[in-house]
């Protein structure tokens, strides 16, 4: 049975509207979840570069699949604009993404329950394979992209010695927006990450991304991490501006950091999904 899909006005990880998302050209996506895992269907919003909003974006021109793909996952409010925006601006650099909901199928709205991460994080891995078998999309050249909870699982499904050791599919990249940097401090990156992160961030220190960074295996991938002073929990959601105090920490736009923040993504996803054109920044 098809489950019900909304695109919620919600900011990413916050529980008040925070006024209007842009719209969206997207399209739904069901697909199964892994073997032995609840709920057995889950649901996305997929964005493709030869489609909708993506494709009049696009700096690229004529049919250019098989795809490079993005795994997006959101914040504690669940599915949102913000989210989905994110996966029509990843269309619009030629990647297909699918944003996936993770509290909807679960009968849950913008809550961070016990485990989330983790729930995440396999969820991700069932995106990865329902990507992998479109015939749009490259295999080879998957990443995961998350944010704040989001960020927290995209580290979790990379660690070697947690969700990684659990699936024999790899994501290329790992990209997160200020994470807390706990989850996998002890244990080797199974491919390359990029941590953002504001020095200001109230909800986790960004002492703890420092340490990670500092402190992984020498069998690890590695982790490039930005730190941007001044600057706080979820600095690339415009709908926060002026910022707001949430769940007993600040939250507020900062341009700056999301336009920086922006180009180390496009950066690194070009380096490491091997899209870059010739007069395309790269990843140093």
């Amino acid at each position: 049975m098809r489950l019900a899909f909304q695109i919620s006005l919600l900011a990413i990880g916050f529980a008040s509207v925070l006024g209007a998302g842009a719209a969206s050209s997207g399209s739904l996506a069901e697909f199964s979840n892994l073997p032995g895992r609840e709920p057995a269907h889950l649901i996305g919003y997929l964005a493709r570069p030869d489609a909708g909003l993506s494709a009049l974006a696009s700096s690229q021109r004529g049919d250019n699949a098989p795809y490079p793909a993005v795994v997006v996952l959101h914040g504690c409010s669940g599915i949102s604009s913000h989210s989905a925006a994110i996966a029509d601006r990843l269309g619009g650099w030629g990647y297909v993404a699918l944003t996936v909901d993770t509290l909807g199928p679960r009968g849950i709205v913008g809550l961070c329950y016990a485990n989330t991460y983790i729930d995440q994080a396999f969820d991700a891995y069932a995106a990865l394979r329902y990507l992998s078998r479109l015939e749009f999309v490259d295999p080879a050249r998957i990443a995961v992209l998350g944010q704040s909870m989001g960020g927290n699982a995209a580290l979790y499904a990379i660690a070697r010695d947690l969700a990684a050791q659990y699936v024999a599919e790899r994501f290329r990249a790992a990209i997160a927006y200020y994470p807390n940097c706990t989850i996998a401090a002890a244990s080797a990156m199974t491919t390359p990450v990029l941590v953002l992160k504001g020095e200001m961030d109230e909800w986790s220190p960004a002492e703890r991304c420092r340490e990670l960074a500092a402190g992984r295996p020498p069998d690890s991938a590695p982790i490039a991490l930005s730190v941007y002073p001044g600057v706080h929990h979820a600095f690339d959601v415009a709908q926060l501006s002026p910022g707001i105090r949430a769940w007993g920490g600040w939250v507020e736009y900062n341009e700056p950091a999301a336009r920086d923040a922006e180009a180390k993504v496009r950066a690194f996803l070009a380096t490491h999904l091997a899209t870059a054109a010739a007069d395309e920044p790269t990843v140093k």
